[in-house]
């Protein structure tokens, strides 16, 4: 506090929602409401007024609602943000002196009449000085009205008026003279002159619904090809648009369609020195002698090999923007993987090969998670000398793809890239394109994960592969669907991915992944799946490493061969996919996440919860048997609270999967699954 600050008596303290004091943003969907609280206080009995100032980045005036009083100095306020982008908010609060008077004369006139009842002979003196009292809110009148406008500054002037005429009589008994609509007129033009305004502007990332409701499809283009062996290409992925987009996804990720390094090339089952024959992993980014710029020229072709080029095997740049036009005519959009490592023959190890880590004998450090090694990818040296350089390279690789069309960018191992230069990259590109989405794939330490989030990217992959056991799921989930994580940390859940085929699914087979996918996405209003090798529960592990007693790399991975299969063969598990992606539509209850509610059930091998939207208007209950081999019973104990139903009330829970309906009357009700035949139970509240 300052000095000259002196006659600012209120404190504000406490104020929620913050991350780190303002640090980093909050993160909200556009139209949402952010509800702000905080303590705020001052000495003696004076009454305060608050209001909450908020802006979106573009503007320069605050907009303001008031604030209200809980009790026990907590006041409450809300604001709308109703466009995407960076917001803002603070508080504002001051001694209330116009209410302070009006408070007390209420109190002096309501003693006056008691003691003139009683005959009391401080009557008279009370008496007296309610005239002084008069006066003194006349005078706050008079000041109220030199900082109104037009009408409100003459009803100000004339109540002025009569406190003083009231004051001239000396009446024996008096009423309270000014009316309700007064008060509420005189709010709008509070006296500020010591008011307390927090010196914190707390920040709001706002997203589009994207970014909090979102279905995600992976599918590797180079396996698109309809004939056998062939490399697919951006056509035949736009073959595959209808289908993809009838089974109810929104997101369609493409990993890296760069040229691949030749290399060290990977081989089947990450075989290595497999020569240019094998297609080689996607992830080995950069071919600078597919595109020789002094033929075709590095405008036409990006960076001639690298990062802004296309795999010639998919196709052309028009080709790709005409899938980008496309998908979006599909109520699709292109989600692109940006994986910011490179080949040994990436343009970039030529070019700036201070860029790269440096070996004591000269050679570059190729990438390794020992035991594994990747000889085939190069590691960018976020110590690099060259680290402005490199660091607007990368910026500039993202936005090549966003003047492409791309709205969406999973991103490869961000946490093994410098964090400041997260903070910094993403912060420029939320400023300049608010509405693009940056989902991290980052498996890493949990302080690690959120410092991501932190920092810009919109949403995250998380540990939901790795929590299995009812007693995991919870308590992971309240973890990441509560504050302070969920104010900023917004959660993608995958089952499977082109890297994780975990051991629950290699046991469990098809049941296992029908229950996997349920869960996924109905605990997580954002979820996705590689496939087809999802729906067809290809479920054969790769021989472990060595010194490993297990592998959860997929047998054949398609990460280094072409692999074209049949999503609708038998036994796929596209219908459950299909449905469960239109019950998540038509649910708006599975929106979000924040209302999620574990709900007691006696067996440790079935799981219950709900969704409810404000006012539980829709509301969706959810039982999942998590044993993959056998039928699992028990009874549940509702919350009923937590459903929008009262003790003893009726209702109806509709199976949005079976298509039937069963009335329940109380908190206990008896569940029965049975995987492979009806493993879950999705239940609409009717009442």
């Amino acid at each position: 506090m300052k000095f000259t600050d002196g006659p600012r008596r209120v404190v504000i303290e406490g104020i929620a929602p913050h991350i780190e004091g303002g640090r980093h943003p909050v993160r909200r969907i556009v139209n949402d409401e952010v509800a702000v609280s905080a303590a705020i206080y001052a000495d003696g009995h004076d009454l305060l007024a608050a209001r909450l100032l908020y802006r979106h980045k573009t503007e320069r005036r605050w907009r303001f609602t008031p604030m209200q009083a809980e009790g026990n100095d907590v006041w409450s306020g809300a604001f709308r943000v109703d466009k995407i982008g960076l917001w803002s908010f603070t508080i504002q609060g001051w001694i209330d002196h116009f209410e302070t008077w009006a408070s007390d004369l209420k109190k002096r006139l309501g003693a006056q009449a008691s003691e003139t009842d009683r005959g009391n002979p401080d009557a008279e003196s009370s008496a007296r000085d309610l005239p002084l009292a008069f006066r003194s809110g006349a005078i706050l009148l008079h000041e109220a009205s030199l900082r109104a406008r037009g009408a409100d500054a003459r009803r100000f002037t004339e109540a002025a008026k009569l406190l003083n005429q009231l004051a001239d009589e000396n009446r024996s008994i008096y009423e309270y003279p000014l009316s309700g609509e007064l008060h509420r007129s005189l709010a709008d033009y509070p006296d500020l002159r010591h008011a307390t305004q927090c010196e914190i502007e707390f920040p709001v990332a706002v997203d589009r619904e994207l970014a909090c409701f979102s279905s995600w499809y992976e599918i590797f283009p180079r396996s698109a090809s309809p004939v056998p062996g062939q490399h697919g290409t951006f056509t035949d992925v736009e073959r595959q648009l209808p289908e993809i987009a009838s089974m109810g996804f929104d997101v369609l990720y493409l990993p890296p369609i760069h040229p691949i390094g030749r290399a060290f090339r990977k081989g089947p089952n990450n075989s290595v020195n497999a020569g240019s024959a094998a297609p080689g992993s996607p992830w080995a980014i950069g071919d600078k002698e597919v595109f020789p710029c002094e033929t075709l020229g590095a405008k036409q072709n990006g960076d001639c090999g690298g990062h802004k080029s296309i795999h010639p095997q998919l196709g052309t740049f028009a080709d790709f923007d005409h899938l980008v036009t496309t998908a979006k005519n599909y109520k699709v959009e292109i989600a692109l993987d940006i994986a910011f490592q490179c080949s040994p023959d990436h343009p970039w190890v030529t070019e700036h090969p201070n860029w790269f880590m440096i070996r004591p004998d000269g050679s570059i450090q190729y990438a390794e998670n020992p035991p594994k090694k990747y000889q085939d990818i190069y590691p960018l040296n976020f110590e690099s000398p060259d680290w402005r350089r490199l660091w607007g390279e990368l910026y500039s690789i993202f936005e090549f793809w966003i003047e492409h069309g791309v709205r969406v960018f999973r991103v490869d191992n961000p946490h093994t890239k410098a964090l400041p230069f997260w903070e910094w990259c993403l912060g420029k590109l939320n400023s300049k394109y608010p509405e693009v989405i940056f989902l991290a794939e980052a498996f890493t330490r949990p302080h690690v994960m959120y410092g991501l989030a932190k920092r810009g990217f919109t949403q995250s992959y998380t540990y939901f592969t790795w929590r299995n056991s009812k007693a995991e799921l919870i308590s992971y989930l309240e973890e990441i669907t509560r504050p302070p994580v969920s104010e900023f940390f917004r959660p993608n859940f995958w089952p499977n991915t082109p890297d994780i085929l975990h051991k629950t699914l290699q046991e469990g087979g098809r049941s296992a992944f029908a229950q996997r996918v349920i869960l996924a996405a109905t605990l997580s209003s954002n979820y996705g799946i590689y496939g087809p090798a999802y729906e067809l529960a290809e479920n054969a592990p790769a021989k472990p490493a060595p010194g490993k007693a297990e592998s959860e790399e997929y047998l054949n991975s398609e990460k280094y061969e072409i692999r074209q299969r049949d999503r609708n063969a038998p036994g796929s598990l596209v219908p459950l996919i299909t449905a469960l992606n239109r019950i998540r539509r038509e649910n708006s209850a599975l929106h979000a996440n924040s209302s999620l509610h574990f709900h007691s059930i006696d067996n440790p091998n079935l799981l219950c919860y709900s969704k409810s939207t404000p006012g539980s208007e829709n509301t969706v209950l959810v039982a999942v048997n998590l044993d993959a081999f056998n039928e699992q019973t028990g009874w549940t104990d509702l919350d009923l609270s937590q459903i929008g139903i009262s003790p003893g009330e009726a209702f109806v829970v509709e199976d949005l999967l079976s298509e039937q309906s069963y009335t329940w009357r109380d908190r206990r009700n008896y569940i029965a699954l049975r995987p492979g035949v009806q493993p879950a139970h999705i239940f609409r509240i009717m009442r």
